[in-house]
């Protein structure tokens, strides 16, 4: 079994009688991609500033393989990488001369610290910018730019642990495509990484764990899979509701539902596969009876199970089955 690189139990941080971190334990694996989801406000920063020695928790312990990160920050940080979420401050440095600084720091020889830029501006086809300075006040390089050399900078050379805050942001779809792939293959060549996003969509497809918080604590986690809770065959009916209209859910519907989550002018029904034509046949007739604006027909996503986890009060959900809640229960309305 693959030896633990960060290991978290009880981490508990306060801001006066508010918890940001409210008992959280969670554990990464070497060669592991563990997400790391929640609302704006959810305590996924708080955490990782945690992690790396920038806030010392109120109780709890965190390791980072055997180092005590809270006794020995130092220490510990010898042993993480982290992509921040504000963006690297590069300016007056090109990506280039960003990247084998990073290097050098890292321990990098001058010839590898070259390399190594070089090789990570193909893999994420920042090449074109690789020698473009960046100005102030977000000159001279565009915001996907500087993000992806900011990960070039966290991944120059490979650490035990690698922590990534919210790494796509401004980033374009096709280099975000590229970005998720680079975090995947670290992963497979043995980091421990974290994961901090909100593209839920997006990162089910390249981790091996999820952890969900929600307003401080630690409400969910598991693989994807066991998280959506439904069969891969099952789909996703997406219904746009009327303005101030009635939710024609909230009645008898004349299909069975596997989940169903209610989230501003969206409800978003769980169906199986075999009661698709049934589930269009009733949206057309709701959508023909003014009863709703549109709906959709596609297949069931991690988003789901994750709206539903991190119910607000009085938004409508049902219970997701065989994901582990260790929080908040979701109940239908």
């Amino acid at each position: 079994m693959n030896a633990d690189v960060l290991c978290i139990t009880g981490l508990t941080r306060r801001y006066g009688h508010i918890a940001a971190n409210d008992d959280i334990s969670l554990r990464i694996r070497s060669g592991e991609v563990v997400g790391l989801l929640g609302h704006n406000g959810a305590g996924k920063t708080t955490l990782v500033s945690q992690v790396v020695g920038l806030l010392k928790p109120d109780a709890g312990e965190i390791r980072v393989g055997h180092t005590d990160a809270v006794k020995n920050p130092g220490a510990a940080r010898r042993h993480v990488a982290l992509q921040p979420q504000a963006q690297a401050p590069i300016d007056g440095l090109t990506p280039r001369s960003a990247i084998e600084i990073a290097g050098r720091i890292r321990g990098l020889s001058s010839r590898d610290a070259r390399t190594v830029a070089t090789d990570l501006a193909e893999e994420l086809d920042i090449g074109p910018w690789l020698d473009q300075r960046a100005l102030p006040e977000g000159g001279g390089l565009s915001g996907g730019i500087r993000r992806l050399t900011g990960f070039a900078m966290a991944v120059a050379k490979p650490t035990p642990l690698l922590i990534l805050d919210e790494p796509t942001n401004d980033i374009d779809a096709s280099r975000r495509r590229l970005l998720w792939d680079a975090v995947r293959r670290r992963g497979d060549l043995g980091s421990g990484v974290l994961l901090v996003t909100h593209n839920v969509a997006e990162a089910e497809r390249i981790v091996d764990e999820l952890v969900i918080l929600d307003r401080g604590r630690l409400v969910a986690d598991g693989s994807p899979g066991r998280l959506r809770g439904t069969q891969d065959s099952d789909l996703r009916l997406e219904l746009q509701l009327t303005p101030d209209g009635a939710d024609p859910t909230e009645k008898d519907l004349p299909l069975p539902v596997l989940r169903r989550v209610r989230t501003g002018r969206r409800t978003l029904l769980t169906v199986a596969a075999d009661e698709a034509a049934n589930a269009v046949a009733w949206a057309t007739a709701q959508r023909a009876n003014d009863r709703i604006e549109g709906f959709s027909l596609a297949p069931a996503t991690l988003e789901d199970a994750y709206l539903a986890l991190t119910a607000q009060p009085g938004r409508a959900t049902e219970t997701i089955p065989n994901a582990t809640p260790t929080g908040q229960e979701a109940t239908d309305a």
